[in-house]
């Protein structure tokens, strides 16, 4: 026999082995469904039916199903496990079938079904007192969908948000804000975005963690340079400023005046520091794409100079200060008077 020929009959051989192991596991699953519909069923001697028997038969049907690859009856066997787990009170098993229910959708493409069934899961876990469990099960789904369903994943993290709060973990709370801040920028909702940062800054004075709260002035700075204003870029500047490094004080002051004196040079230097074109990648992408004033150094305004007013602190008094004769200019989403502490 030729090695092309003995080649195709390894092939061949290996298709049909595989094959017979997928027919062996369907008509496992098949075995476990029967047993699961004979436990439902009443008669004279027995009165109630046996959730938590048929639930368990429906669950290994449906392990038989995935290990044969045939993912939408194996999703059919955990749902009808999920609602029979429910049924006997057992709702942790029945979120872990939700969860594995979560894993086939997204074996299927159906990214709204994982959406669907995390959420479901969340909301059992949370009701019954398992809030760890929720959280992670919001955070494993948003991770799933946030390439194709973004809006939707930044639901889930806002829904995880809200567990941990619930705990008054401010720190975990800060993790999940961050990417909900995140997720806001990449879909150019600067307005909420500007929001979520605040509170993810709340967020780190809760807890504490005063270096991150520099990294986030930065943040904030930029989304408000990319909603077109600079009084309010300015003003969250003065709010925060005192938690920033030395370097990110020196370039945030440069940023602003650029963009107040219109000087495109200036913005250009200042956007090309290393600490910016190394923050996270949708706040280095935003820093890219901002709107960079056109005018130059040669057509400043005769009287300007490139020094900026000396940083000071972060009081009330300076961002008063910093307002007082802005008369009619409006600050954006309620800056002014937003208190998400």
């Amino acid at each position: 026999m030729c090695p092309a020929a003995s080649e195709v009959n390894k092939f061949a051989s290996s298709v049909n082995t595989t094959n017979m192991a997928s027919t062996k596991k369907i008509e496992e699953a098949l075995a476990h469904i029967r047993e699961a519909e004979k436990s439902l069923k009443t008669s004279l001697l027995k009165w109630k039916p046996d959730y938590d028997l048929a639930a368990d038969e429906y669950n290994a049907a449906a392990t038989c199903y995935k290990t044969a690859r045939q993912f939408a009856q194996c999703r059919e066997c955990l749902l009808k496990a999920v609602e029979n787990y429910k049924l006997n009170r057992s709702f942790f098993s029945a979120g872990k079938c939700l969860e594995q229910a979560a894993l086939i959708s997204k074996e299927l493409g159906d990214m709204d079904s994982v959406f669907k069934f995390c959420e479901r899961t969340a909301c059992m876990y949370q009701e019954h007192i398992i809030p760890d469990t929720a959280e992670l099960s919001l955070e494993k789904g948003a991770k799933m969908i946030e390439g194709q369903l973004p809006e939707k994943a930044l639901h889930m993290y806002e829904h995880a948000v809200d567990i941990v709060m619930t705990e008054d973990r401010p720190r975990q709370a800060a993790e999940y804000q961050s990417r909900v801040s995140r997720l806001n920028v990449k879909l150019q909702k600067y307005d909420a975005a500007t929001d979520a940062i605040r509170r993810e800054i709340c967020y780190h004075q809760a807890g504490e963690n005063n270096p991150a709260i520099g990294r986030l002035t930065v943040a904030l700075v930029l989304v408000q340079l990319a909603r077109g204003d600079s009084v309010a870029a300015e003003k969250a500047f003065r709010e925060w400023g005192t938690y920033c490094e030395q370097e990110e004080v020196h370039t945030l002051e440069m940023l602003i005046q650029a963009f107040d004196e219109e000087d495109g040079d200036m913005a250009v230097k200042a956007l090309n520091s290393p600490f910016i074109k190394h923050m996270d990648i949708e706040f280095s992408k935003l820093a890219r794409s901002l709107p960079v004033p056109k005018c130059s150094q040669e057509t400043k305004k005769p009287g300007v100079t490139d020094t900026y007013p000396p940083y000071t602190s972060s009081t009330g008094t300076d961002v008063e200060s910093i307002t007082k004769g802005v008369g009619s200019t409006s600050i954006s989403q309620g800056d002014e008077d937003l208190d998400l502490c």
